[in-house]
């Protein structure tokens, strides 16, 4: 049995949510105090100040204090004894409140200073229903994050990945989620007795396509995530699979087999058209389309070997891109285009890589043995993967200096497949 659900205009799901581990990696972070802010009127029924604080945390890039340790709880910055916070080692400091209105709305204000000019850096006001505070807290967390950082922040991006149940009598269910970056608010776009493979975000967001076998075989869907409609785009006979977008949204790179040997296509979302742009006896596969939209990175094994090679969308010669290794596949893109996330193959263990395009260096993320399914993060920070756990399958997430860790498990399912979205 297939279920189609619609994102955002269902009720809330009732699906675990992911639980996130931070394992590593905060020795370095910046020292940052996050005063409770303070209610006025009715309990709002979401902790901002908590969530904009394990936002931060979970960067790697800042230490909240613990709440024990705040020397005060100033509501307002005449409140403020800056050389209080200097001593306890803290460089910001962020306060707020959080006012009921009435008829379930809230206004919610925070002003984030710098603890040792004593000037205020940000502040904002906002009014919000009940239901929005958590993803308000993001916000103001991506504000904090960009004010201290000068990079944007990815607290109110989202995640898709896979996840694989199984039924008192042993039949498998997979299940396509997507869920808030800290793993809240899940919601299931998919359910299906047969795999679910290979999703991938629309550029602007609004849409996933992925890889089902509800047919009992292999076929490309496009679904909006606000209405659940979906379209089939690729159910030729043989391979239909693994789906990217191109940066103007306009068409999907894919792997069909229908002429027999697995090859790279581009299909044209408005027309239909499909373009065959590898032509070899080799198997290609795993296309990632470059964010300038002029080339695309996939994996061959046309060498001898899984390696990566890119060629220019308008078809020609391909370039080989890997020579570290007997085995590099399953290439992501940074968004600025200058560096790939892989799967680095050695002795029978496969690890998170990063290559540079430029230098050509390849650089070894993580020490997990059975990794797969790399997705750089929006600002191009953290890369998301799959791996493996003496539980089953986790999703996991490594910065791309390899120095912050994360582990990202649901209760009893196995998890596959992430993918960020922009």
């Amino acid at each position: 049995m297939l279920a189609l659900l619609v994102w955002l205009v269902s009720s809330p799901s009732v699906f675990a949510v992911l639980t996130i581990e931070i394992t590593g990696g905060t020795e370095a972070a910046l020292p940052i105090a996050i005063v409770p802010f303070q209610n006025e009127g009715s309990t709002p029924p979401e902790n901002v100040a908590a969530v904009i604080a394990a936002d931060l945390a979970r960067s790697g890039r800042f230490a909240p204090l613990p709440e024990e340790d705040l020397i005060s709880r100033p509501r307002n910055a005449s409140d403020i004894q800056f050389q209080d916070w200097r001593r306890l080692g803290s460089e910001g400091l962020v306060i707020g409140k959080v006012i009921s209105l009435g008829a379930d709305r809230y206004e919610v204000r925070f002003q984030l200073f710098d603890i040792y000019k004593e000037e205020q850096l940000v502040g904002r006001r906002y009014q919000v229903p009940a239901a929005g505070l958590r993803h308000l807290a993001h916000q103001i967390a991506d504000l904090i994050y960009e004010t201290l950082t000068g990079e944007k922040g990815i607290f109110t991006t989202h995640i898709a990945f896979v996840t694989v149940s199984r039924a008192a009598h042993g039949a498998k269910q997979y299940s396509l989620q997507v869920a808030d970056v800290d793993g809240h608010n899940p919601h299931t776009i998919l359910r299906s007795k047969e795999p679910i493979l290979s999703p991938a975000w629309s550029p602007d967001g609004t849409q996933l396509a992925y890889v089902s076998f509800e047919r009992r075989r292999s076929e490309v869907f496009v679904q909006e995530l606000r209405t659940g409609q979906r379209q089939s785009v690729a159910s030729f006979s043989g391979i239909n699979s693994a789906p990217d977008w191109s940066p103007d949204g306009g068409k999907l790179a894919l792997v069909l087999s229908k002429e027999g040997n697995p090859e790279i296509y581009i299909r044209d979302l408005a027309t239909g058209r499909l373009t065959r742009l590898t032509h070899n006896t080799a198997i290609d596969t795993e296309p990632a389309w470059a964010p300038d939209g002029g080339s695309i990175v996939f994996t061959s094994d046309r060498g001898g070997r899984p390696q990566l090679y890119q060629i220019p969308v308008s078809g020609g010669r391909a370039q080989r891109l890997t020579f570290d290794g007997a085995y590099n596949a399953s290439a992501s893109f940074a968004p600025d285009g200058r560096r790939l996330a892989l799967i680095h193959g050695d002795k029978g263990q496969f690890h998170i890589a990063v290559l540079n395009l430029q230098s050509k260096e390849l650089q070894v993320l993580t020490e997990t043995r059975m990794d797969e399914s790399p997705s750089f993060a929006p600002n191009g920070r953290m890369i998301l993967y799959a791996t493996s756990s003496p539980q089953g399958g986790v999703l996991a997430a490594v910065s791309t200096d390899g120095r912050v860790r994360q582990r990202l498990a649901q209760q009893g399912d196995e998890v596959r497949e992430p993918a960020w979205s922009p």
